[in-house]
């Protein structure tokens, strides 16, 4: 494949998408981005490192409910890397509020980026796309696998990952003309935090560093470093033969009791309100009548998912950190940046 000139990288400001652009434009990519209010662009262009008039990097205003600013961001761009999703810390009242912007705002891309001449379209999905409507116990997925929506009780953000993604793959077999298509999906997303308010796949560990968990129920989830998810993005966007891939990031499923004795262990004084107590089944399940956020969590209780980085390992030759690593780099960062009350 030949070196691309420019890419569009939707959602500029979000967490996965800082890593990625500056790993984009220390690779030699002119790349256009994305924000919802062009006011945020000058924090952006300072949190990304880019002197002002450097025409390696153009911000554009673009919001996924609405067609304006599409086409103009995708222009002259060979490459696209669609990363914007809504991602609440809670639990919307509607699902719809998160399944219309994720569904209708990736159609929105692919037709900008078909229009424009991309050839190719790498999508951040999720494993919340794979691995979930199978019930408690142990798991084991691959990038065959999709969450089952006929089951009950899957989450608002779920349903909102799976049915974009499936919304995407079925455009571009039916309209996509010659886009390569493919997509990364992660694990929970932990790692180097580059801003103060952090996003929401890092608030559980702010929580945790400020005393806000009071005990621990009995969950876990796979962990994947945000470097590592760029990585596997840019290898996703150079390599040959990525029309149809999809390619799950996971570091390893980890326990929040394990990622609470990280913190305890690596940072000392500053994690001595992360909390010790386990939180007993029979409380979450109590507690999950009056609030749904702990009835997410009572849904998850013992359910271990392993979710199989193999593919992307063997064809891309990704490889990523443990989770330790990402949990001790999130919590660092967090603290620095006067994000943890002290």
């Amino acid at each position: 494949m030949d070196t691309p000139r420019r890419i569009l990288v939707t959602g500029g400001s979000g967490f996965i998408a800082g890593v990625l652009i500056r790993r984009l434009l220390a690779a030699g990519w002119q790349v256009n981005t994305t924000v919802r209010d062009l006011a945020r662009e000058p924090a952006l262009r300072r949190r990304l490192g880019v002197e002002p008039g450097d025409a390696r990097w153009r911000c554009f205003q673009a919001d996924l409910l609405h067609d304006a600013g599409w086409a103009a961001a995708a222009a002259g761009c060979s490459h696209a890397a669609h990363l914007a999703s809504p991602l609440p810390v809670g639990v919307p009242r509607d699902a719809s509020d998160l399944i219309v912007p994720a569904r209708d705002g990736t159609l929105r891309v692919l037709k900008a980026a078909r229009d424009a001449g991309v050839r190719r379209v790498v999508m951040t999905s999720s494993v919340a796309a794979i691995a979930y409507g199978r019930g408690p116990g142990e798991h084991r997925f691959t990038e065959a696998d999709w969450t089952r929506l006929d089951r009950p009780g899957v989450p608002p953000y779920v349903q909102s990952k799976t049915l974009a993604e499936r919304a995407a793959r079925d455009w571009v077999a039916r309209e996509g003309g010659g886009i390569e298509f493919c997509t990364v999906n992660p694990s929970v997303v932990l790692g180097p935090v580059a801003g103060a308010d952090p996003s929401a796949s890092v608030v559980l560990v702010q929580r945790l560093l400020q005393g806000k968990v009071p005990a621990l129920p009995n969950i876990g989830f796979g962990i994947v470093d945000v470097r590592d998810v760029a990585e596997l993005h840019l290898r996703a966007l150079a390599a040959p033969g990525m029309a149809g891939e999809r390619f799950i990031a996971c570091g390893g499923f980890t326990w929040l009791r394990e990622v609470a004795a990280v913190l305890r262990a690596e940072l000392g004084e500053p994690a001595r309100k992360v909390p010790t107590r386990t939180l007993p089944d029979w409380s979450v399940r109590l507690l999950a009548r009056f609030s749904p956020l702990v009835r997410n969590a009572a849904s998850e209780l013992g359910t271990v998912r392993h979710q199989d980085s193999g593919h992307a390992r063997e064809v891309l030759g990704w490889v990523p950190r443990p989770p330790r690593e990402a949990i001790v780099a999130t919590a660092r960062d967090l603290i620095t940046l006067g994000a943890v009350a002290r």
